[in-house]
């Protein structure tokens, strides 16, 4: 073959692989358990979206956040490194700084090595600056100087301060007239707060919750200013769905990564007033359907732009979920039969199987054939084995991510060998059993009522027989405890 022919051969080949890259669609929900979704056991809410996702894809039914809770789980997610072999990666207050090192490889900074535009919409809690953030200025470093292009941030949490966007580098909707000021320390001047003025709430805690309030609903820290630019609880989930879409329909002529963090079904909930009542469990009821429905606008945006066949869509969760998280919400009284963890044992804060193993769902329609896998996945796994879908070679620094992608794409059976699931202590699976570290500490969380899984001794389970963690062997099986814990301790070091 001439030389001049070959080469345009090649490139051709190379601009046909380039084309047939997927977009890529996270959407990660805050607090959401494993029996949450219709597609995973729920009968007391409908997630029509959601459960059509789930019959197009492939649905998983061990999949895990790499935390029992939402900062780990987020850090580990976006740089493929366990969050506790690092300092200051557990839950932040709403001014804690940037925990990703600037320059920091992540999955979206791989992803735009690879050619695609990238963007997060929605709950950050990474944090911002470096440790001495102005409100009023520019906001930085934050999302655009760890890999993405666009990013339109609830900062930390819907019940932490400052209660305002962040778009790009600044305060949406700021009036400088009228700067901001957040402390979590001691209280700003005189504002009320929901300790002192209990009457100005419309929404109450249950337990912490109660210092400054905005839209009635008191929070965890102290704010002043920023009037103009304060969210409304109710519009959250209409605001930033309408973000997601508009950065799909700007970016849908190329490679796009998007990062869509719900604030759903995390406390405060106060969904919109058209999905209030549509189910017989009050707000968090309510706020699944508000969720499915923020899924189905996206899918909605891709199916309009002819993307859906080449756009590799995932739903899941940052941990498991937590019915009385802060707020009297009726979401106790109105639980009814709904096991939000579904057969899984705890859930949020929890190291039994409820703290970590979260819906997972994968739909690819050009790539991926409609089933249910096992595979043991963790969504540490993501920058491994997204990058290897796009093209692109994990980071060094993505140490503990593993190449899941036959996995995530149904072509293989088989995910991780093991894993190691993270609370206040460390739990490590391998196949179907699994051991928790001796661990002191309270057996059950007082405030949320969650079965922690703490235990000054060794605890090991068979799930495959056990799901519900019911029976420990440990005692029984004193050298596979042993062994379990030596491979957990060649991991982690000494626990």
């Amino acid at each position: 073959m001439h030389r001049r022919t070959f080469l345009r051969l090649s490139a051709g080949a190379s601009l046909a692989q380039s084309a047939s890259k997927p977009n890529i669609v996270l959407i990660y929900a805050d607090d959401i358990g494993y029996g949450d979704l219709g597609c995973y056991g729920a009968r007391r809410v409908r997630t029509p979206n959601i459960d059509a996702l789930a019959a197009r894809g492939l649905r998983f039914t061990d999949a895990h956040s790499s935390s029992a809770t939402c900062t780990p789980s987020r850090y580990s997610m976006l740089t493929g490194e366990y969050a506790w072999r690092k300092k200051g990666t557990g839950v932040l207050p709403g001014d804690a700084r940037l925990i990703i090192e600037e320059g920091r490889p992540t999955l979206a900074s791989a992803l735009r090595g690879a050619g695609y535009k990238t963007g997060v919409v929605g709950k950050w809690h990474l944090g911002l600056g470096n440790g001495d953030l102005d409100w009023n200025g520019e906001i930085k470093p934050g999302p655009l100087e760890v890999g993405f292009d666009y990013a339109f941030l609830l900062p930390a949490t819907g019940d932490r301060v400052p209660c305002v966007y962040v778009e790009n580098h600044r305060v949406a909707g700021l009036d400088p007239a009228d700067p901001i000021r957040v402390a979590y320390g001691k209280p700003i001047g005189d504002e009320p707060t929901g300790k002192k003025n209990p009457e100005k709430l419309t929404t109450h805690p249950s337990h912490g919750h109660d210092m400054a309030i905005v839209n009635g609903v008191s929070r965890i820290g102290y704010m002043t200013g920023g009037a103009k630019a304060l969210w409304v609880d109710e519009d959250m989930a209409g605001v930033m769905t309408a973000k997601a879409v508009a950065f799909i329909e700007q970016h849908r002529s190329s490679p796009f990564f998007l990062y869509f963090a719900t604030h759903d079904i995390h406390v405060p909930r106060l969904p919109h007033k058209r999905f209030r009542g549509k189910t017989p469990m009050g707000p968090r009821g309510d706020a699944i359907v508000e969720f499915d429905w923020s899924v189905g606008e996206v899918l909605r945006a891709l199916d309009k732009h002819g993307l859906t066949r080449n756009t590799l869509v995932l739903v899941t969760s940052d941990n498991g979920p937590v019915v009385d998280d802060g707020y009297k919400d009726g979401a106790v009284e109105k639980l009814g039969d709904h096991k939000p963890a579904g057969p899984w044992r705890g859930g949020k804060y929890s190291q039994f199987e409820g703290g970590t193993r979260v819906p997972l769902i994968a739909r690819w329609p050009e790539r991926i054939r409609p089933g249910v896998s096992k595979a043991l996945v963790g969504q540490l796994d993501f920058i491994a084995s997204l990058g290897a879908i796009a093209g692109v070679a994990r980071p060094d620094s993505a140490r503990d991510s593993v190449d899941v992608s036959k996995a995530l794409l149904g072509s293989s059976p088989e995910g991780r060998v093991s894993l190691v699931e993270h609370a206040r202590g460390l739990a490590y699976r391998e196949g179907g059993w699994k051991v928790i570290a001796p661990n002191a500490g309270p057996r059950v969380n007082a405030s949320t009522r969650t079965e922690l899984g703490n235990s000054p001794q060794a605890q090991l389970y068979d799930l495959a027989s056990d799901p519900g963690e019911t029976r420990d062997l440990a005692a029984a099986q004193p050298e596979r405890v042993r062994a379990m814990l030596q491979a957990l301790e060649k991991i982690a070091g000494p626990q």
